[in-house]
């Protein structure tokens, strides 16, 4: 077996524990009858914040507070900020949890994290498995910064091994500005409604002048050619996006284009 494999195997072992799934809430861990059925993002937009469930604890106690909250949020902010500080110049990879280590994206992923790291660059992901997991591995594996922003889910909880520099939130806005403030280049690989959501999180900040220009790569000309063509086809076209809004979207269908790509906008 080689070392990859054998380390693969050790990784999916320590998923289990006999008290059964591990939930991460920010910093704090939990299992069994700790689990939480509902997540922080849902708790602090529900309209009836007495009936929040704690996770162990009571509905409507003072954790629960918005006061209380306001600061839980800072702390992630205060705990973000102090991590990645010192990052330098990085590249952020976006896309789908649900690819397997078998599949050709993964391989491509994994090469764009490598690639990224031979440039002196950190990579940048959301921590998890599937495309994170492969950029992570590639970065990680050629000597690089590899970058995990983990969030509070339901599943697909665990940072995953290739991470050497990582940290969990329980916000989701709290990760998206990590993202946004700490990448000067954007490489979005095949994904769904999450790495949709991110994709367009970044264009409407450079759209409206609230972040500086990045470069937007997407990967795999093939997966996001009708989003494209929607873009400039009906919406452009109907006047309620600017043709320039969609130029600032490149494709590439190789890793080495991607990350030559994404590097040459940086200096803009």
């Amino acid at each position: 077996m080689r070392v990859d494999e054998d380390h693969e195997d050790k990784n999916e072992q320590q998923t289990d524990s006999p008290l059964g799934q591990t939930y991460h809430r920010g910093s704090v861990l939990m299992r069994g009858s700790q689990i939480p059925s509902h997540t922080s993002d849902e708790n602090l937009l529900r309209a009836d914040p007495d009936s929040v469930d704690s996770g162990g604890g009571h509905a409507g106690d003072w954790r629960h507070a918005d006061p209380w909250r306001v600061l839980r949020i800072q702390s992630e902010f205060v705990e973000g900020f102090d991590a990645l500080a010192g990052l330098g110049p990085a590249m952020c990879v976006f896309g789908s949890a649900r690819v397997g280590r078998d599949e050709k994206e993964y391989g491509d992923a994994r090469r764009i994290g490598t690639l990224i790291a031979g440039e002196g660059l950190a990579a940048i992901t959301g921590g998890g498995p599937g495309i994170m997991e492969a950029v992570n591995r590639g970065a990680a594996e050629a000597g690089g910064i590899s970058v995990g922003l983990g969030i509070e889910l339901p599943h697909e909880q665990r940072l995953n091994s290739w991470v050497n520099l990582g940290m969990n939130f329980r916000y989701f806005f709290v990760r998206k500005l990590m993202f946004v403030k700490y990448s000067s280049a954007i490489i979005v690989c095949p994904g769904g409604f999450g790495t949709l959501d991110e994709m367009f999180e970044i264009l409407t900040l450079v759209q409206t002048n609230k972040t500086s220009p990045k470069t937007v790569v997407l990967y795999d000309s093939a997966y996001w050619k009708g989003l494209l063509d929607w873009l400039r086809a009906t919406v452009a076209e109907r006047g309620l996006i600017k043709t320039e809004d969609v130029d600032r979207i490149v494709m590439a269908d190789t890793p080495e284009d991607a990350v030559q790509l994404a590097k040459a906008g940086m200096g803009r």
